[in-house]
């Protein structure tokens, strides 16, 4: 999924175990709340480091919002089981500059489809009882919430896989692969026209 606003374009992609160091990248430039928002208490660059070196290695879907070329918000899906699974964990994470711009409701759309495709039903998400954001956006797509004392769980369920929804998944994905191969040409025009309009060094 592309979603434009103005000269800004939003490529929501999957991100591949070799594209870790982008979401370690990511969750560094979270502030102090954004980071307890994601992890659930505050944690450290070294405790960031070490979870996104484990990852990928547990069977877990992350898709990432992109903005001129850089991750800036993520969602992971987590599945309850290691096979067959048909419940997941489910964990989004913004940047404090592009926070209430939409971008965890794209998430959650393609993490939902993800979802889907691989047979998993309900979707579990563990959030601070102060982390209004990520309860608006659970709302949005008919979650049951349980408050507790100092947290809330929303629980959303997706619909069955169809031919339909495999389509889609491939096909978001193939739009958000040449998104982003637009993002990094434009990214190289802008990079040779700084270079282009360096001044000439003058002759000795």
């Amino acid at each position: 999924m592309t979603d434009s606003q103005g000269d800004t374009a939003t490529v929501i992609r999957r991100l591949w175990p070799a594209e870790a160091m982008m979401l370690r990248d990511h969750l560094l430039r979270l502030d102090s709340e954004s980071r307890r928002n994601r992890f659930g208490s505050s944690v450290s660059d070294a405790f960031v480091a070490h979870y996104v070196g484990r990852v990928f290695r547990s069977g877990t879907v992350v898709v990432g919002a992109f903005i001129a070329g850089e991750l800036r918000a993520a969602a992971e899906l987590y599945p309850l089981s290691e096979v067959l699974a048909h419940e997941a964990e489910a964990a989004f994470s913004v940047e404090s500059g592009f926070q209430n711009a939409g971008l965890g409701t794209l998430l959650m759309e393609r993490l939902l489809l993800v979802a889907r495709n691989r047979g998993i039903r309900v979707l579990q998400m563990n959030c601070l009882a102060h982390n209004r954001r990520m309860q608006m956006v659970a709302r949005k797509f008919a979650a049951d919430l349980s408050f507790d004392t100092d947290q809330v769980v929303a629980q959303v369920t997706a619909p069955y896989a169809t031919p339909l929804s495999l389509v889609e998944e491939a096909q978001a994905e193939a739009r958000a692969v040449a998104g982003a191969f637009m993002q990094a040409q434009r990214s190289a025009a802008g990079r040779l026209l700084d270079l282009w309009m360096l001044p000439l060094p003058k002759a000795a």
